[in-house]
């Protein structure tokens, strides 16, 4: 594995690793937009690309497991499935904590795993598809605030974050249009991102998770383990806690997200197109 051959407690070597990662990965989408761009076999380079980045069907059917199990009241098994989502400790979460923090999930991947891979692609193609992919995969690798990653993987997460500006406040304002798709009001969905959404240690997944929880009409945030660190979240929302029947509805508004954004990409790459083949 690369990171165990250059990894040094230093930022330095943690930067040049980004380097090499998104720089290989943005250098093999241009090759191969170069190779396809004269055939036909583009648009199925851009196809499985897209296909190969994109995570929201993932997303569902874990955050969808986990429903199940909250529903029949296996907690046990839903704390383990949780792994398949986030990396928080679940060995103390009741049925009201893996509710919440499955619908904190679904949130903040809808911009991770459909959003943000959608918007590069349109601004950049297929270096921008994989570039990406490639940046959120080394900030769940070595972003972390722990010991062994606190200068390694500080360049990792920086850049996530970077990436991921846009995104995220795109994530928050589809998700305060669609909100009535969840019985939620937009414009209250909204007033809950602009307060609250800087509440959270990130400053991307903070709108997200606001505004899931504005077009929800629940409370999120409190208090996550992870590794036996406990990080206290700001309060976002002003409703109740989430239940286990909360996550459908999660479900349901992420992917509500996810198939406008696929329409505004793909409306954003044929314009581009058209409107540099007018140029030429």
């Amino acid at each position: 594995m690369l990171e165990s051959r250059v990894w040094s407690d230093d930022h330095g070597r943690g930067i040049a690793y980004v380097v090499a990662c998104v720089g290989g990965a943005a250098a093999l989408g241009v090759a191969a937009e170069s190779v396809s761009r004269p055939t036909p076999v583009r648009v199925v380079v851009v196809a499985l690309s897209t296909w190969a980045v994109l995570g929201g069907t993932t997303l569902a059917r874990e955050a969808t497991a986990m429903a199940r199990f909250l529903a029949h009241d296996d907690i046990p098994a839903a704390r383990e499935r949780l792994a398949h989502l986030c990396g928080r400790d679940a060995s103390a979460c009741d049925a009201g904590e893996l509710a919440r923090a499955t619908v904190e999930s679904v949130a903040e991947n809808t911009s991770d795993a459909v959003v943000g891979p959608l918007f590069w692609g349109a601004v950049a193609g297929v270096p921008g598809l994989l570039a990406y992919r490639a940046v959120n995969t080394l900030d769940a690798m070595v972003g972390h605030r722990t010991t062994r990653y606190a200068r390694f993987g500080w360049a990792a997460a920086k850049v996530d974050d970077l990436a991921n500006l846009v995104p995220a406040r795109i994530t928050a304002v589809l998700a305060a249009a669609v909100a009535p798709l969840v019985s939620g009001n937009p414009a209250a969905a909204l007033r809950v991102t602009r307060r609250d959404g800087g509440n959270h240690p990130s400053p991307n997944s903070g709108r997200c998770e606001a505004a899931f929880a504005g077009a929800l009409g629940v409370r999120l945030g409190g208090t996550n383990v992870y590794g036996g660190r406990a990080e206290q979240r700001g309060r976002l929302g002003d409703g109740r806690r989430p239940e286990p029947a909360d996550i459908s509805r999660a479900v349901r508004l992420s992917r509500a997200v996810g198939l406008v954004s696929v329409a505004i990409a793909a409306g954003a790459s044929w314009f581009g197109s058209h409107a540099t083949g007018r140029r030429a």
